[in-house]
């Protein structure tokens, strides 16, 4: 029987039927800030945001874009305030690694699928490379059938599953860049640099199909996301040292708002601000106009908003 407190809770050196003694659980606290996670392959988004949040103790926690088990690299999980400055992360560009995998066509377009086609052919270096201009810029690309996009309500990834036929339009996605990184005749590794909305699968997908050989994306690995950098990131094996290491981890709130402009005000402004006011931005070089745009005061956080005809409308208030 588990003896507890006059308020329900266990007693310090509380035991389980049988005997076994366990330890309460750490009481959830108020945490603010980033941390990058090299997530490791296999391991859920979800999952690793799981792991975060254990390791900090936090109330609050969200990743900012999803990462395939499959693949690894930096996975962006905002705790507490950061929760606000997600969509500025996931609008951010975005750079991978990645190996495709030559000779077979996957449903998934990655190893985790069946193979559903195959082809005998491989491609030699000069053909990938005369064909990567058509695959840089704005293009229209076509999302794998296992994805997120929902369709009338219901995740693609659900109805392929299910065995239904699932069919995705084309829609328009930068590609800023894309370089080989290494060839053989199995396999070519290619960086890229895109923008939201890319996927690297569909990247993979299609160039097997126009070079006539097929392929597949078979290694995954994300280097960048918005202003976040590998050079950022912290493993899952660091997080669990203790509450010391993983503290070393945790990055300013306003890292995610560092590719917007910045604008200092005083105190007042401050206070009107955090009641939900907008407030007029004074100063001959003052801008005017300005879609994204973040306040801070003696160094902390206030607000992100837009600049409206010389007014600063706040759309996110901190509480820092």
């Amino acid at each position: 029987m588990t003896m507890t407190d006059e308020n329900g809770a266990p007693t310090e050196g509380a035991r389980e039927a049988g005997g076994r003694e366990f330890a309460p659980r750490p009481k959830k606290r108020d945490v603010h800030g980033w941390v990058v996670l090299d997530k490791p392959v296999g391991m859920t988004s979800t999952h690793a945001v799981s792991v975060v949040k254990r390791a900090f103790s936090a109330k609050k926690a969200g990743h900012a874009g999803t990462l395939d088990p499959l693949a690894s690299g930096l996975l962006p999980i905002a705790l507490g305030e950061a929760t606000k400055t997600v969509p500025f992360v996931m609008d951010g560009r975005k750079a991978y690694q990645f190996t495709v995998a030559w000779g077979s066509q996957t449903d998934t377009d990655d190893t985790e699928g069946k193979v559903v086609a195959t082809s005998e052919a491989r491609p030699q270096e000069d053909a990938i490379l005369a064909l990567l201009p058509r695959f840089t810029g704005t293009i229209q690309q076509v999302p794998p059938k296992f994805s997120a996009i929902k369709i009338a309500g219901e995740r693609a990834y659900d109805l392929a599953r299910d065995g239904e036929e699932v069919t995705l339009e084309a829609r328009p996605v930068e590609i800023t860049s894309l370089r080989i990184v290494s060839h053989s005749p199995e396999t070519t590794t290619f960086e890229a640099e895109c923008g939201k909305g890319t996927y690297v699968r569909a990247i993979a997908r299609d160039l097997g199909l126009a070079l006539g050989c097929l392929g597949h994306v078979a290694h995954l690995r994300r280097t960048r996301v918005g202003p976040f950098a590998v050079d950022d990131a912290v493993s899952v094996e660091t997080l669990r040292e203790g509450a010391e290491a993983a503290a070393t981890a945790l990055r300013p709130v306003a890292t995610a708002l560092s590719l917007i402009p910045e604008i200092v005000i005083h105190r007042d402004a401050a206070l009107r601000l955090k009641r939900g006011q907008s407030i007029l931005l004074r100063g001959r070089d003052a801008p005017v106009e300005a879609q994204a745009v973040y306040t801070t005061c003696g160094g902390v956080l206030i607000a992100t908003g837009s600049i409206e005809q010389g007014e600063f409308v706040p759309h996110r208030v901190f509480n820092l």
